[in-house]
């Protein structure tokens, strides 16, 4: 993987990517061309457009993250990928217009755009069977031993089993006299030269999976792995790049203290971010109050009670702050005062109050507290303080989610479904913890993208 911005990027999807970006200006390019030839005028040069294509293709690049192009799914089926390669043009087509309403003298014509997305949905979906077999290839994955052979590296080889593993183990060796759980490993005491091995495999990263680490690191054996121009990562740091969450089995204190994140720059990065909560606010309220009026009335003739309900949540450092959003449950869905996660087919759920939790509109409301500065687009859910004082008492580092404010979408939003028990609470604290670590404002465009594929596909809601 390569790190972007703190995200780290699959090296395969930054290479689809960058050439999906190139067959976007091609396309919109061969549009311009076929349209002045059918009218019989002068094309021009090509250099006296290339505003009006790259936004083209930047455009529909972002449609196609937004719509979930370079998900795992999509590299491995084709008829999955075409799919969502038509939804993700046609979006960027609508998004097009839009742009091109707003800036007429930075647009291609309309008729160019016909020609222009067909062109462009048949060489995207040309280049996936070109290259679908080169991104699975193990050319284009790291080349991993693991150093150790107990259970964290029988689960690093399961992680590596997985289709979209962007790494392949090539080798265990045991560290240690105990009864290895990876059958294969090779016992270090048989190596002579643990880096003639690692040279040997041509491994490009080794990782340290110990099961304790107290007075049992190889020192000597790692120095000679790095000096030699291996890259050498400790298990949790692996696990972090691999799977986009911090992983809470093997958590301590140590290493979130001296790995990298949480970092000073933050400073430029919040006050970027407030910034786009206030314009974006004030945008989505314009434009939504008319779809919130029609909601909140059909709420209210739906069932008995308000169209809106008042939440406190918990926010930054812990604060308090009264959440706003449609009402979807009846007035008596906490009669006896308990507190309750949402379940899957909730019966307390009204009619009109499903299909809003499907499409997200009564979580508009909430654009207020973002204005407010109460809350942010992107962060980590806000939960209520009858569950965050559960919570803390049972998983460790909870509270560390409240160092960032809360959001109306987030990093776990979008990689997991609606937590509703304490094992769901816990995966979506790991990929809190991630983002709370890791959030830059390029982590923030890619979450409130990929929140339309959420959105589209009713992944999570419920």
């Amino acid at each position: 993987m390569i790190r972007l911005f703190k995200h780290y990027v699959p090296h395969a999807v930054l290479l689809l990517g960058m050439v999906d970006v190139v067959l976007l200006m091609l396309s919109g390019e061969l549009g311009w061309v076929i349209r002045a030839r059918q009218i019989e005028i002068d094309p021009g040069h090509f250099s006296s457009r290339l505003v009006q294509l790259f936004s083209f293709a930047a455009l529909i690049e972002m449609a196609m993250i937004a719509v979930g192009v370079y998900g795992p799914d999509a590299l491995r089926s084709m008829r999955y990928a075409a799919a969502r390669l038509l939804v993700a043009v046609s979006l960027g087509i609508i998004a097009l217009s839009a742009f091109y309403f707003l800036v007429p003298e930075r647009s291609l014509w309309r008729s160019n755009l016909f020609y222009a997305m067909f062109i462009a949905i048949c060489l995207l979906f040309a280049n996936r069977l070109l290259l679908g077999s080169l991104l699975g290839a193990a050319a284009f994955r790291r080349r991993v031993l693991v150093l150790g052979s107990g259970n964290r590296a029988e689960r690093l080889r399961k992680l590596g089993e997985r289709p979209e593993a962007g790494f392949a183990i090539v080798g265990f060796v045991a560290m240690s006299d105990r009864r290895p759980v990876v059958e294969e490993a090779i016992p270090r005491a048989v190596l002579t030269d643990l880096t003639r091995h690692v040279e040997n495999l041509g491994v490009s990263e080794v990782v340290l999976a110990l099961e304790e680490r107290r007075n049992a690191l190889p020192l000597k054996d790692l120095l000679r792995i790095k000096t030699a121009g291996v890259h050498v990562n400790d298990y949790s740091s692996f696990l972090e790049r691999e799977t986009g969450r911090v992983d809470l089995d093997t958590l301590n204190p140590s290493w979130l203290i001296f790995s990298d994140g949480f970092s000073s720059g933050r400073m430029v990065s919040s006050a970027a971010k407030r910034v786009f909560d206030i314009a974006a606010s004030l945008l989505l309220l314009l434009f939504t109050v008319p779809v919130i009026a029609l909601f909140a009335a059909l709420v209210k003739l739906d069932s008995e009670g308000p169209a809106f309900f008042r939440q406190t949540r918990i926010g930054l450092y812990g604060q308090s702050f009264d959440l706003l959003k449609l009402r979807s449950m009846r007035t008596d869905a906490e009669a006896d005062g308990q507190a309750q996660f949402a379940q899957a087919n909730d019966p307390r759920v009204t009619r009109i109050g499903r299909f809003i939790r499907r499409v997200r509109i009564d979580e508009l409301p909430q654009a207020w507290s973002v204005l407010k500065g109460e809350m942010s687009f992107v962060g980590p859910r806000p939960e209520r303080p009858e569950f965050v004082a559960g919570l803390e008492d049972k998983l460790t580092y909870y509270a560390e989610r409240h160092m960032v404010k809360p959001g109306i979408t987030g990093w776990a939003q979008i990689n997991y479904p609606y937590g509703a028990n304490l094992e769901d609470s816990r995966h979506k604290l790991e990929y809190d913890l991630y983002y709370a670590k890791n959030y830059t404002p390029f982590l923030d465009l890619l979450i409130i993208l990929q929140t339309l594929r959420v959105v589209l596909w009713h992944e999570g809601a419920r």
